[in-house]
């Protein structure tokens, strides 16, 4: 009787275990693809462990949703077309939603915010900006300005002072190195990494804030949002929902106060 009844123990168990790696098995995955060296949203410790605010928010969504994720490192400038040729099927990467991108791909509800501001040496006095926020096209004149390719900032250059003398990198890290050798006397960038990595350091210290908070909907969107392959409806909703629940929780704004001491999205996202 010990026997037999050890038999449908043991049977039972097997049977879960099954069901278990079934499970597993039929998880969905999904690639995200994010740069991996743009501290503090996403970027690799001195581990090689991937960390950052949009790890945190890809982690927390695919939580959420009940998919596994596996993250694809990508150069910023190639990030859309490596999602349109299914190198992954995310982008969770601070990317802004934009009317440009939104022409080549779908996005989720926003994140975080999207603004961009000037940094410069506080030896180098720059007039830059009149009282209502509007550039003064010829004070940029004779400044060499450094900028991420394929950004919202480049875009903004682009466009709103075409006749500026532009120099663009490939990642943020080079950017701020030719800033501090004096190669470039002015950069575009986001001003919450500007602050946190480079500003409050002793490298920084010599440099300030050039300009306003630059956040024009028309380049820098409503915000930050995931991105995706366009006609991917019912996954976008999913993602929609999850980044809701992450809000209402207050786990989005967890994220952002192990960075820095404010939120980085509005409320009324989540509703």
């Amino acid at each position: 009787m010990k026997t037999i009844f050890s038999r449908k123990i043991t049977a039972l168990a097997s049977a879960i275990l099954a069901v278990g790696l079934l499970s597993s098995a039929n998880a969905e995955s999904l690639r995200v693809g994010m740069e991996c060296t743009y501290a503090p949203f996403n970027y690799k410790t001195s581990d090689g462990e991937l960390a950052g605010y949009d790890v945190d928010v890809a982690n927390g969504v695919a939580r959420i949703i009940g998919a596994d994720i596996e993250f694809v490192c990508q150069e910023w400038d190639g990030m859309i077309p490596a999602l349109l040729a299914n190198k992954f099927d995310l982008i969770i990467a601070s990317m802004s939603i934009t009317e440009k991108r939104m022409k080549r791909i779908d996005f989720s509800g926003p994140y975080r915010f999207s603004t961009g501001q000037m940094v410069g040496p506080k030896s180098m006095e720059m007039n830059l900006f009149d009282n209502d926020g509007n550039p003064i096209a010829e004070n940029f004149d004779g400044l060499r300005v450094g900028l991420e390719r394929a950004t919202t900032y480049s875009n903004w250059f682009e466009e709103v002072l075409p006749g500026a003398n532009v120099l663009l990198y490939d990642g943020s890290e080079p950017l701020y190195l030719d800033l501090q050798n004096g190669r470039v006397d002015l950069i575009m960038t986001n001003p919450m990494k500007a602050h946190l990595k480079f500003l409050s350091k002793e490298n920084g210290a010599g440099f300030e804030f050039k300009s306003p908070v630059v956040d024009e909907e028309k380049y820098f969107g409503i915000g930050v949002g995931i991105g995706m392959r366009k006609g991917q409806d019912a996954l976008k909703d999913r993602l929609n929902a999850a980044l809701k629940e992450l809000i209402n929780s207050g786990e989005l704004e967890t994220y952002a106060r192990k960075i820095f001491p404010f939120k980085l999205h509005k409320d009324e996202w989540g509703q």
